[in-house]
């Protein structure tokens, strides 16, 4: 099979959480995506007790959305997903609802939002693993326990943990926090995927720009192997 880049984070699906609000929305960003290389995206919604979204929901609203895509002659795959936030309460959901990539029970992505890191995260990571899952934790650069202490990074390698990198992070302002520990990571190999974590139209050019600074921060070949061949694997491809 043979893909171009391969979003592995976006918000299309319209209407279930803060990312697209409607179908033209969705339109928009996937055209978007496609007019710098991508071939297929992830629709990751947020796992979150505000938001109603299960497996069959996300699977329900993927194929909605594949075949407006289709009519609207928008050549962009998309791949079943979620992005479940870390939480006491993970603990106590069961194997059979938790959202992984491709729906494939290999790897999941994870966010959470700490100013340090909680007692519970150890444990519910290595729930998560114990279930034989993978887990990928999205932008840390976003977190300020990483931001305050990007040595974080080694404690995530020797949990297991993979991290994906937000590409709007790189298009941030010179010395943001967020740039500055995005830029340092790509430049120390320590992401394994990077994605668009796609909203809305407003917010695609500042990503799409991060695409291109990403590159001119480590490399066109380095960024390919995180926004394809590593993808490739998340997606189940052979």
């Amino acid at each position: 099979m043979t893909t171009g880049r391969i979003d592995v984070h976006s918000h299309l699906l319209p209407g279930v959480d803060d990312g697209c609000k409607t179908l033209s929305e969705s339109i928009e960003c996937a055209r978007a995506l496609v007019s710098v290389g991508y071939t297929h995206a992830f629709c990751t919604p947020h796992i979150w007790p505000a938001y109603a979204n299960s497996i069959p929901s996300v699977k329900k609203a993927t194929a909605a959305l594949q075949e407006v895509l289709q009519h609207a002659e928008v050549p962009l795959r998309l791949l079943c997903g979620g992005e479940m936030n870390l939480h006491p309460a993970v603990l106590a959901t069961p194997a059979d609802q938790i959202i992984t990539m491709a729906l494939a029970k290999k790897y999941m992505l994870v966010d959470m939002w700490a100013e340090a890191m909680p007692k519970f995260f150890e444990p519910a990571i290595k729930w998560l693993q114990g279930m034989g899952l993978t887990v990928i934790l999205a932008h840390p650069e976003r977190m300020r326990a990483v931001q305050d202490d990007t040595s974080l990074a080694d404690r995530f390698a020797a949990m297991g943990i993979l991290l994906q990198g937000n590409l709007q992070c790189f298009a941030d302002r010179p010395g943001a926090d967020t740039r500055r520990v995005a830029e340092q990571y790509l430049k120390e190999g320590r992401y394994f995927l990077l994605g668009s974590d796609s909203h809305n139209p407003p917010g695609m050019p500042t990503r799409l720009e991060g695409l291109q600074r990403a590159i001119a921060v480590a490399g066109e070949e380095a960024v390919n192997k995180l926004t394809i061949e590593n993808p490739r694997k998340v997606a189940n491809f052979a």
